[in-house]
């Protein structure tokens, strides 16, 4: 493939910054967190209007309401963000972590953490995710080439530049942080094939953008997760524990990956708890699209079209199935579930161990809403993405997934 001079340009500048990020210091790494940090801050109103463009492009272009609101930023949200890079300066630093060992011919052996040296981010309308990335790829020693989606364009170019040269002011390698501004798709293309400069892209969005970067890419990818989280409600369930829990993992934040988009109820209590859970799904605005017994049930309910099974409504809206107890909603989820996050709402301990045992999730659940499926909720600081495959890293990615291993050997003249 023939690549852009500008795309190969900005491929050969991230590998030299590459090869001297790796053994920054983690004071010099952290110094430049902090410093991203204040220039956010110091910056806040450049970022505002950059991001007033974007959110006016968004709504003249009829984006959804929940799109709309992961585009838009307030000095609220820049307040989170800066303090986000303050969270990850108090994380411990993977780099250079490991044990050693000797072997019986005297050989030390030395298992140790080094970055995956460049990691290209493409996601989609969140600004944020330009400086999450950012983050912590810095803080585990990787430099980011980073490909964010054209509604976000304006507010990126601005973060972008202002995180990239408080980095480099700090004192860490120019193009350690590094912002593609064109949005064509040929780039794209190019950039998932630039094997001799990218070690590794991560996409972050839809299942279209995943899929896409999946299927296109010779560069590995970490393949982060579409969300077609599940709630299946016991026949055994606490209807106390359940109510709010649905209430939360579907209407918090009803347009990221880890929002529920199926509820799964057992026939025994269909009739029960469906006009209950119902009138609270319904005070707060959830469509209801359900199957014909939950339509039968409840007279506002529509009925579910074959796709509200499979896709992300990344919105107010709920597929509803009534199933025949646990083996109905462990096939159910089996069919359609994208390994992402699921949870059982039970007070039977057999049941709820036999869903953790069963379900093939990166995040599986009891008596908890699958909203706490973050790297800040378990305790990673910020993530750069949830990935729903098994292969390197699983769940919440955190630093020390930003990281793999080498092996140091000291040896004294051995040959066998």
């Amino acid at each position: 493939m023939v690549f852009h001079p500008d795309l190969l340009e900005i491929g050969r500048r991230a590998k030299q910054a590459a090869r001297q990020l790796a053994f920054a210091s983690t004071e010099s790494k952290n110094n430049a967190l902090l410093a991203m940090s204040e220039a956010l801050i110091n910056n806040e109103q450049d970022i505002l209007r950059a991001n007033s463009l974007d959110v006016q492009a968004a709504e003249e272009k009829g984006l959804k309401r929940s799109l709309v609101n992961r585009l838009s930023l307030t000095s609220a949200r820049i307040a989170q963000i800066s303090q986000a890079l303050k969270d990850v300066v108090a994380l411990r630093d993977p780099v250079g972590e490991g044990e050693v060992w000797t072997r019986p011919n005297g050989l030390r052996i030395q298992q140790t953490r080094v970055p995956l040296g460049v990691v290209a981010m493409i996601y989609e309308a969140r600004p944020n995710v330009t400086v999450d990335a950012a983050a912590l790829c810095l803080k585990s020693g990787n430099v980011v080439i980073l490909r964010g989606g054209s509604e976000a364009l304006e507010s990126n170019r601005v973060l972008a530049r202002v995180i990239a040269e408080a980095a480099e002011d700090s004192g860490l390698p120019s193009g350690c942080i590094q912002l593609i501004t064109e949005t064509s798709r040929e780039w794209v293309q190019q950039l998932m094939r630039m094997n001799d400069y990218v070690d590794v892209i991560i996409p972050r969005g839809g299942a279209g953008l995943i899929q896409a970067v999946v299927q296109n890419a010779t560069v590995p990818v970490i393949e982060t997760g579409t969300g077609m989280c599940h709630a299946f409600i016991d026949r055994e369930a606490d209807y106390e524990k359940a109510i709010p829990i649905v209430i939360n993992a579907k209407t918090q934040s009803p347009g990221v990956c880890n929002a529920l988009e199926t509820m799964l109820v057992d026939e025994a209590i269909a009739e029960d708890f469906l006009p209950l859970i119902g009138e609270v799904l319904k005070s707060h605005q959830v469509e209801l699209k359900g199957c014909p017994k939950t339509c039968e049930i409840l007279s506002y309910a529509v009925p579910a079209a074959p796709e509200d099974w499979v896709e992300e409504h990344l919105d107010l809206i709920l597929s509803v199935k009534v199933v025949p107890g646990l083996d109905g909603a462990l096939d159910h989820i089996y069919q359609y579930s994208t390994k992402h996050s699921e949870t059982i709402i039970t007070e039977n301990y057999s049941r709820a161990q036999r869903f953790l045992r069963e379900i093939d999730a990166a995040v599986v659940y009891v008596n908890a809403s699958t909203r706490f499926t973050d790297g800040g909720r378990f305790g990673f600081g910020a993530e750069i993405g949830i990935s729903t495959q098994k292969l390197h890293a699983r769940g919440p990615m955190g630093l020390r997934e930003l990281t793999t291993i080498k092996y140091m050997v000291y040896g004294d003249g051995q040959i066998v």
